[in-house]
């Protein structure tokens, strides 16, 4: 329950007047501020009241990087880095299933290879890791992330130290294999709200695909570290990385469905990169765009493992439209979806968007039911997205003291009310 204005803490009530002094002086409305911290007007509000405690280490920093100050400037006494140890961690942390794997890419898995030299030792057969490669993609798609990062701990040395031991011939194929394996880590980050090293892993896909000479996994490598620029919120480099990639296609690619394929995704994630900076016309005329190419395609396909076809098209318009403000277009286009064929991962987003427009709409109980179908076809889509979990605490806020059993079990699981 949280506190009346009567029995505020005095810490809460001194560090939401730090919170308003500082955005007042850049000149910020509680709604900007919000809506960068992926939050509501009304939850911003209750922080700079001192109702809404922020207790979590990693919003406690993103807040002080949006007002441009330092943690301590908001809080004296808190953690002074995001690296330093800290007696309150975020509870994400805590459950991170990729932790081993990102300890994993925090250093080179190739190292010991690049100092001891081949050593006469060919590696793993190419056919088991091929198969390692493609159960590594199976598992990010089905949102296992916890068997994603025990595969990838062994997969990852073992192909980079192949793909530097083995013949010429065998090579090109090596690195395409460790090209599509960092591919998949880097999905599988995303989906965990690990940025930073979905952006590790999204560089060293780009690399082995040069090396490898295939230029369109080279920008499905591309279309990773966009996604992990936006998670980053650098909207700018997310923004380049993707135009670059599109003119490169367009002026030298071809009309065959595994280009298009590509082409199409990354005019998608170019219309996210629009939506979440508040540009409307750009972000429709990408849609529009990845509309025109997927019905070139006729056909829901899985090139480089982007699930492109006109099915995505319309969840990504969906998605778009609920970024933007506009619900009734989200639910318009997102109840005429049909998204049995493609992934949980892909159906998971769906209903999250759905019930994300709901909201929007004030329509409590369908929202609620959405993000529980959701969180049955993809748990993380809901416990470890920004998007849901703002969801929640906002339907939580809005229900007030008659917040269904339900809704308040979901938050519980999603850490939503912290």
């Amino acid at each position: 329950m949280k506190p009346t204005g009567r029995d505020v803490d005095p810490n809460d009530r001194a560090f939401g007047q730090r919170v308003q002094k500082f955005r007042k002086e850049r000149g910020r409305t509680q709604a900007e501020l919000a809506a960068a911290l992926g939050k509501t007007s009304s939850w911003m509000s209750q922080v700079e009241r001192g109702v809404q405690p922020v207790q979590r280490v990693d919003l406690l920093q993103q807040l002080a990087d949006e007002l441009g100050v330092s943690v301590q400037q908001l809080r004296p006494g808190a953690p002074a880095d995001r690296g330093g140890e800290s007696s309150a961690p975020a509870p994400l942390a805590l459950s991170n299933d990729l932790d081993e794997t990102r300890r994993l890419i925090s250093g080179h898995p190739a190292l010991r290879t690049l100092l001891s030299g081949p050593a006469g030792d060919e590696g793993r057969p190419v056919e088991a890791l091929r198969r390692d490669v493609d159960d590594l993609w199976e598992l990010t798609h089905a949102g296992r992330l916890a068997q994603v990062s025990l595969l990838a701990v062994d997969l990852l040395p073992a192909l980079e130290h192949s793909a530097r031991t083995a013949t010429e011939q065998q090579q090109t194929e090596l690195y395409l294999l460790l090209s599509r394996a960092y591919q998949a880590l880097s999905a599988a980050f995303v989906r965990q709200d690990e940025a930073d090293a979905a952006w590790v892993a999204a560089d060293r896909a780009v690399f082995a695909a040069e090396r490898s000479g295939d230029p369109l996994h080279v920008c499905a490598g591309v279309f990773r570290m966009v996604q992990a620029f936006v998670r980053l919120r650098s909207l700018g480099q997310a923004e380049h990385a993707a135009r670059t990639a599109i003119d490169a296609l367009e002026e030298h690619g071809s009309d065959s469905p595994q280009a298009l394929s590509v082409l199409g995704s990354l005019h998608l994630v170019l219309a996210l990169v629009h939506a979440r900076a508040g540009a409307r016309s750009e972000a429709k005329t990408e849609i529009a765009k990845a509309r025109d190419i997927a019905a070139q395609l006729g056909e829901n396909r899985n090139d480089f493992n982007l699930e492109f076809g006109p099915v995505n098209v319309e969840i990504q318009a969906v998605s778009t439209a609920v970024d933007l403000g506009d619900a009734g277009e989200a639910l318009d286009i997102g109840l005429s979806i049909n998204a049995d064929d493609l992934s949980p991962e892909r159906q998971g987003r769906l209903l999250m968007d759905l019930g994300r427009a709901h909201a929007q709409r004030r329509h409590g109980g369908e929202a609620l039911d959405c993000l529980l179908r959701a969180e049955v076809v993809a748990p993380e889509t809901i416990q470890t997205h920004q998007a849901a979990r703002a969801t929640i605490r906002e339907l939580v806020l809005i229900a007030g003291p008659n917040a269904p059993r339900e809704l308040l079990e979901l938050a519980e699981r999603a850490d939503a009310l912290d």
